[in-house]
């Protein structure tokens, strides 16, 4: 079996994120779902778990205080986009779904990246990168 990987991000309304990560074309895993949290598939092996932040902090230590994406940056996640065109259909729906560019594209020719901030701040980029650059 491949490794997965949970990343667990702390959301103020769940269905707000459910709805914004929807309209991009994801879909939430009903196994690891309910009124609390959210399986956000992102690939076979990705998982986003969008958590109330109540449900949020049962999983951190006690009387340590959640991070505000909106005004701090606890985490940058990067993914991947199989094309420059990909790039900028993910984060052009995600401006379109409710989210905020978070910075200038990134554009080195063989590297060319996109960044948007989700309802909650968190931070999030997209990248394409020229597979013969990667090789070598």
């Amino acid at each position: 079996m491949n490794q997965m990987i949970f990343v667990n991000l702390p959301v103020k309304d769940l269905e707000t994120s459910k709805t914004f990560w929807g309209k991009l074309g994801y879909s939430f895993n009903p196994q690891f779902s309910d009124d609390t949290a959210a399986c956000l598939v992102i690939s076979d092996t990705i998982f986003a778990m969008l958590l109330t932040e109540a449900k949020f902090k049962e999983f951190t230590k006690p009387g340590k205080e959640i991070a505000d994406a909106t005004k701090t940056t606890e985490v940058l996640i990067a993914l991947s986009a199989e094309s420059r065109e990909k790039v900028d259909e993910l984060a052009d729906g995600a401006l379109a779904a409710g989210g905020s560019a978070a910075k200038e594209p990134l554009d080195y020719g063989t590297m060319y990246g996109r960044s948007f901030t989700d309802p909650d701040g968190h931070h999030w980029e997209v990248m394409w990168m020229d597979p013969a650059a990667v090789q070598g």
